[in-house]
């Protein structure tokens, strides 16, 4: 597999939960040896968060990217107005 096949590439904890997509790749230019890789997570359409993972927690690669561990879902924020209306007698 080549880098440019493996960036985008959506990847599911051990337990096939989506966690996100590979977005970048750091790799030690002595060995060229893949050290870490980062993860985009998408909260909602305007929102992302950025994860890095060693690259031993990585158990297969293939269709999907799959870890050999559980990645907990970012806590999700939501933000709600209240609307108060004044009672004038």
């Amino acid at each position: 597999m080549k880098i440019k096949e493996f960036l985008g590439s959506t990847v599911l904890d051990k337990n096939a939960n989506e966690v996100g997509k590979v977005d970048n790749v750091d790799f030690d230019p002595a060995n060229g040896k893949i050290e870490k890789i980062t993860l985009t997570l998408q909260k909602n359409i305007f929102s992302r968060d950025e994860l890095e993972i060693d690259f031993d927690d990585v158990a297969t690669i293939g269709a999907y990217v799959i870890l050999n561990k559980e990645i907990p879902k970012p806590e999700e924020t939501v933000e709600a107005t209240i609307e108060v209306e004044d009672d004038e007698e």
